[in-house]
This record gives C-alpha cells, sequence and structure tokens, in this order.
C-alpha cells in the first residue's frame, strides 16, 4: 500500500514555497473551476463564456511586457495545478475558460483555443488559452487539426 503521507508532504512542501500571491491566486482556482465547471455543464459553452463575460473584447487592453506574459503563464500553471489537485479535478476546458476569464479581468485579450484530431476511432481534443498568439502553459503538443475560436 502506498504510503500517503509520504505523496502529501510533498504537496505541503510545494505548497509553503509557493509566493503569497500565488498562493492566493491558486485558492482563488481551486473556487473558479468549478464554477466554470457547474456553468458549463448548466449552460453550455456559449452562455458559460457570456455569464463570465468573455464575449467581447477588453476595452483598453494592458500593455503585454514580458512580465505580463510570465505573470500570464504562472495563472496558466496554478490553474492547471488547481484542475489536477483541486477538491475537484477538472478538464483542459474549464481550466482554459478560468484562465481567460482571469486575464480578461486584467485587460489581457486572451484567446480560447480549442483544438481536436481524430486518433483512430477517438477524437483526442484539447483546450488552451492564447495571449498574443502565445499558447499559455503547454507542455505536451497541441491537436492542430480543428480550431474553434473563442472570443
Amino acid at each position: 500500500m502506498p504510503d500517503s503521507s509520504a505523496s502529501n508532504d510533498g504537496r505541503w512542501s510545494r505548497w509553503w514555497r509557493l509566493s503569497w500571491t500565488d498562493r492566493a491566486r491558486l485558492l482563488g482556482l481551486v473556487v473558479l473551476v468549478p464554477l466554470v465547471d457547474i456553468a458549463l455543464r448548466t449552460l453550455g459553452l456559449r452562455r458559460t463564456q457570456s455569464l463570465l463575460g468573455l464575449t467581447h473584447a477588453p476595452a483598453a487592453p494592458a500593455p503585454r511586457t514580458d512580465d505580463v506574459m510570465a505573470d500570464a503563464q504562472r495563472i496558466a500553471e496554478l490553474a492547471n495545478i488547481a484542475g489536477r489537485h483541486g477538491a475537484w479535478q477538472s478538464t483542459c476546458l474549464r481550466q482554459a475558460l478560468a484562465v481567460q476569464w482571469w486575464l480578461c479581468r486584467r485587460g489581457l485579450p486572451a484567446q480560447l483555443r480549442i483544438g481536436a484530431r481524430r486518433a483512430g476511432n477517438q477524437l483526442d481534443a484539447h483546450a488552451w488559452v492564447e495571449l498574443d498568439g502565445v499558447p499559455l502553459a503547454q507542455s505536451r503538443e497541441l491537436p492542430p487539426v480543428l480550431y474553434m475560436q473563442g472570443n
């Protein structure tokens, strides 16, 4: 039987290594991702985007410096952590919508991307957020065949 205390010790040590800002963001995302999931299940994608205010471009886009891009990458990484290790595990679409909402609230023109490709009899799909054409927090190859742009 695996020792769960060892894995919990690792999680806690990683938690304490986070900055205060990242801890606050992670807690916010742990709450936000399940709310996005509930909205998607009850309202569907378009209405969820509308509810989150993602159907229109930000009024005054914030300047995108290297620091802003690094911060956006970090938010996407934290959303991935929240989606994998929070009390409510979620899919990439839920995480991407949470990231898009977070960045758009800061005046950044984050774009939702959804890609899909056929892998034998299976459909392989993935959702992510791009900022200035840069995919945020993506460690694996993105499915390039079909794209649907969300505002």
